[in-house]
């Protein structure tokens, strides 16, 4: 559906100068070139800029009647097909800018015309007209606005010229073409092309096909390379598709009572290759190194059938019209050679437009092949123009300005991160809508020119006629015997116009100023314009011409806006895609500060709602780690918000870095709320937590009471941001993880493992976070010590002095030779004393001691002990001294029994892996049971193999 706006996206007008009347127009950078109907043989040339009045810059004679005309930036030429003595030519006409300047001089020449003899100084300032025979009357023609290669429609066949830039000496460079390509399609007549950058699309009356050439490598043999490459299609046509394909572009079969219309048919990437059409190339010259070689892939294929709705058939009525590739590029700033700052361009994206005479089609052909909007008319369309921003369309009697979604596309094209969390971007799918119908009589032919749009109006010969009449008020069935005459000089007839299209900020303005009419009443339709105007914005600042600093930056700044004012739309009202509003507050620049002063809450009964799109936005934001921090009336209006509408996620937003400034009673009394209906040790934790920020060490206590250490380590992991934050790249304790680290390391730490475990955070992030949060003399405790801990009854006494000594026994600074005197009245009866004395033992090197002291108290923890001390030069001591004496003590059945015997073949098993097999003959006992060794054996026999 098209939604139809009364904006104004048209300006100013001027009336073009012209003499005679127009048969053809095109646009040259900043010229409009006229050709004459009337003398046939003549271009004028008008300046087109930013001035009131279309002043005239001079004009040229061709050398025969223009029946087509192109332009192309790229080398800065016209080219043209012409009619003479009932012939067809092609000609390019090169320098012609130097015609204003009254030199008459004119160089004739034939393509590739050898010109480093002839070419002097005086050729800078005449005008070239280069002449391209072909062996078949051109048709059509379309320059590529990439790089001015040109591309010529002929029966069965497209030509393709290459530009040519020909260094005379430093101060002459003459342009030319070279003959590069020939596509031979069978039984095509082409009635439009379209060429970019290697797209090709071509028209017939009722057909379309895009090709894209593609470059090949060549091979040894470049001719069978070459050949096979271009060839291949011939036989992807199977008998059973012929029969349903029997010869695609082929015309509509006529008589004289009747016409056979074809299926519609659409066939779009590989598929489009069953579309019965062959295509060959030809290669032109002789084979060199820097020839280059290409195959063709098909991209689409479509094939309509004639509107038969109205009771006359006519051709004219139903043939397309209006074909063109459209290119937009990614754009980054570059200095050039002078100082100035130019725009470096890399095409993205690749648009193909075309339509029918009620409705319009506009397709995306780069990676991807897809139809993005169909425009469906008012009336019957004479010709149809498409920018990047709109698509301006004539019928017999009005201009209409369509938005386009070429920007969405490539956008996407351009930046992996939308439709993310990070960013988004109206939907390619968006209806389009009409901006504008301005009224125009007698609309003929338009072409576009960054902001103009010009258009040629003539009066048929029956409105001249009416106009000089009286009205009547019988009808007469003489009408058709009324005698035309030939209007006055006052009164041509026809009228060529530049309009002036406003700037993009200035409609902008207007987009949004009108949306703001549909704000209360019609919440799809003021999104919807919303949209269109973030997308003109974003077409805008996509443009590659776009090198003035300060209208780029008003863009942006419109871009930030128009960011804005869809977050608003999207965080207020109710619509199946209120999650955008986070992605689209993002983008705008807004601090989470801003947003929160421009939501209007709505009162119903005496409450404030917030929509969900707001709510997602928020917590989104909260959750992330960012460097803003809430004042204490916006922390305090956080709470508020998410109390009425989440208030299960209260402890998540409390733990979040933007609520440092948050006063803790009143945290504490909502979180006291919430805990009647949803208990758990998250907000029991971030309650203990307010407690510590009020300094009421006694309710922190109470709240960490709750609890056991393991339930209140794993409660961590529900919420990590109550131990770590991240700041400035860096992570760093809490309030809570530094009062703990003084008062209850053991969980601190036990803490952080989980949250390792849990992938909650990485190894060197809690490492850079012990060096963080602890003094140079404490160390992380190592596992096999929180392993004898736990094998027992835990300390009553002292626990957080006990933790505080493993960690120093753990870290790097401790002298443990000198300590350890002070420390041998502990008994190692208790796990305590154990843990601290093994500690000691290992320090000063004695591993064997430390194995005997285990294997006495607590066997458990000894193959967490090896793991973890046993390495490099104290590996040998897994089979020197573990394997002895566990073989030694499995002998008897005791209370350890079945430890023992665990511990044993976790040992056997890292023995088995480390040695030889010889060698591990060698240590294993002389009378163990051959079946308990055999596994062990056969592991250490395959390891060798698998070497």
């Amino acid at each position: 559906m098209v939604q139809l706006y009364n904006l104004h996206p048209f300006g100013s007008q001027q009336v073009v100068p012209s003499k005679q009347e127009p048969a053809l127009f095109c646009c040259g950078r900043d010229a409009l070139l006229v050709a004459c109907a009337a003398a046939g043989c003549k271009v004028e040339a008008f300046a087109v800029g930013d001035q009131e009045l279309c002043e005239p810059l001079g004009c040229f004679n061709t050398l025969g009647r223009v029946l087509h005309m192109a332009y192309s930036e790229a080398g800065d030429y016209l080219v043209t097909i012409e009619e003479k003595n009932k012939a067809t030519f092609l000609r390019a006409y090169m320098n012609w800018r130097c015609m204003s300047t009254g030199n008459s001089r004119v160089c004739v020449r034939m393509v590739g015309h050898k010109m480093e003899e002839s070419y002097s100084e005086s050729s800078k300032v005449q005008m070239s007209i280069v002449e391209m025979p072909l062996s078949d009357p051109p048709l059509c023609i379309s320059c590529c606005p990439v790089n001015g290669d040109l591309l010529v429609g002929c029966k069965n066949k497209l030509v393709m010229f290459c530009l040519k830039y020909l260094v005379i000496n430093q101060d002459l460079t003459v342009l030319d073409f070279k003959l590069s390509l020939i596509l031979h399609i069978d039984n095509v007549t082409p009635t439009e092309v379209a060429f970019c950058a290697g797209y090709i699309a071509l028209t017939t009356e009722l057909d379309v096909l895009i090709l894209k050439l593609e470059p090949i490598h060549k091979g040894a043999d470049n001719t069978e390379l070459y050949a096979d490459k271009v060839r291949a299609p011939e036989k992807l046509i199977d008998e059973g598709v012929k029969d349903e394909v029997p010869s695609a572009f082929s015309s509509q079969l006529e008589s004289d009572d009747f016409v056979v219309c074809q299926k519609p048919m659409e066939l779009r990437g590989e598929e489009s290759r069953l579309c019965g059409i062959l295509v060959t190339l030809e290669s032109t010259g002789l084979a060199k190194e820097d020839t280059e070689y290409f195959q063709v892939r098909y991209l689409l294929y479509r094939r309509f059938t004639p509107d038969l709705s109205s009771f006359v058939f006519s051709v004219e009525e139903a043939k397309l019209h209006s074909l063109q590739l459209l290119p937009m590029y990614q754009t980054e700033s570059s200095m050039s050679v002078n100082g100035e700052t130019a725009a470096k361009k890399e095409l993205l994206s690749v648009f193909c437009f075309f339509s029918l005479p009620h409705v319009g089609y506009l397709y995306t052909v780069g990676n991807l092949v897809e139809l993005l909007s169909t425009y469906q008319y008012s009336e019957k369309s004479q010709q149809a123009v498409l920018t990047p921003q709109f698509l301006h369309v004539i019928t017999s009697n009005s201009l209409q300005c369509f938005t386009v979604r070429c920007s969405a596309a490539a956008a996407r094209e351009e930046d992996p991160y939308i439709d993310t969390t990070m960013k988004a971007c109206p939907p390619v799918s968006l209806d389009v809508c009409t901006l504008r119908m301005q009224l125009f009589i007698g609309l003929k032919a338009i072409c576009h020119f960054n902001n103009h749009v010009i258009l040629l109006t003539k009066a048929d010969s029956e409105d001249i006629t009416e106009r000089r009449k009286p009205p009547r008020r019988v009808l007469s069935r003489k009408a058709d015997s009324v005698k035309l005459k030939t209007p006055p000089e006052s009164e041509p007839g026809w009228n060529l116009y530049i309009v002036n299209t406003i700037s993009t900020i200035q409609l902008y303005k207007e987009m949004v100023d009108y949306s703001k009419t549909y704000e209360n009443v019609r919440t799809e339709s003021c999104i919807h314009l919303l949209s269109e105007a973030h997308l003109l914005v974003r077409a805008a600042l996509m443009d590659p011409s776009l090198t003035d600093s300060e209208e780029k930056e008003k863009l942006l700044a419109a871009f930030r806006e128009s960011c804005a004012h869809l977050g608003d739309c999207y965080s207020r009202f109710d619509t199946k895609d209120s999650h955008l509003a986070l992605p689209y507050y993002k983008m705008s620049g807004l601090s989470i500060t801003e947003v929160l002063k421009r939501i209007d809450s709505v009162v119903e009964g005496g409450t404030q709602k917030y929509e969900k799109g707001f709510i997602f936005y928020l917590n989104h934001s909260l959750y992330e780690d960012l460097n803003e921090e809430l004042s204490k009336e916006s922390a305090a209006k956080v709470l508020q918000i998410f109390h009425l509408a989440e208030p299960n996620q209260l402890p998540h937003v409390l733990c979040s870095p933007c609520m440092k400034n948050v006063c803790p009673s009143m945290a504490m009394k909502l979180l006291q709320k919430v805990e009647l209906i949803v208990p758990s040790v998250v907000l029991t934790l971030t309650k203990a937590a307010m407690a510590l920020k009020m300094g009421d060490l006694e309710a922190y206590k109470n709240e960490m009471d709750c609890y056991t250490e393991m339930r209140l380590a794993y409660g961590f992991i529900g919420e990590p941001r109550l131990l770590i934050q991240q700041r400035d790249g860096r992570i760093v304790p809490t309030e809570l993880a530094v009062h703990l680290k003084e008062t209850w390391p053991g969980l601190l730490v036990a803490s952080m493992l989980a949250l390792h475990e849990n992938s909650k955070i990485e190894l060197e992030e809690a490492d850079s976070y012990f060096e963080i949060n602890s003094c140079n003399h404490y160390g992380l405790i190592f596992p096999w010590v929180t392993f004898i801990m736990s094998s027992g009854p835990a300390c009553d006494k002292y626990p957080e002095d006990l933790s505080k000594l493993q960690s120093l026994l753990c870290g790097p600074s401790v002298d443990i030779a000198s300590v350890q005197p002070f420390l041998e009245p502990l008994s190692e009866d208790s796990n305590a004393g154990l843990s601290v004395h093994v500690l000691c033992t290992t320090g000063v090197g004695e591993y064997e001691k430390s194995i005997d002291k285990l294997l006495e108290k607590c066997p458990e923890a000894l193959i967490p002990y090896a793991q973890h001390e046993l390495k490099d030069e104290n590996q040998a001591l897994w089979w020197n001294k573990l394997l002895p004496e566990l073989c030694k003590r499995t002998r008897y059945v005791g209370d350890d029994y079945a430890i023992l015997i665990s511990s044993l073949k976790e040992t056997l098993t890292v023995v088995a892996m480390e040695l030889e097999l010889r060698d591990f003959l060698n240590v294993l006992p002389d009378d163990g049971t051959a079946a308990f060794f055999l596994p062990h054996l056969l592991q250490c026999s395959k390891k060798k193999l698998v070497t």
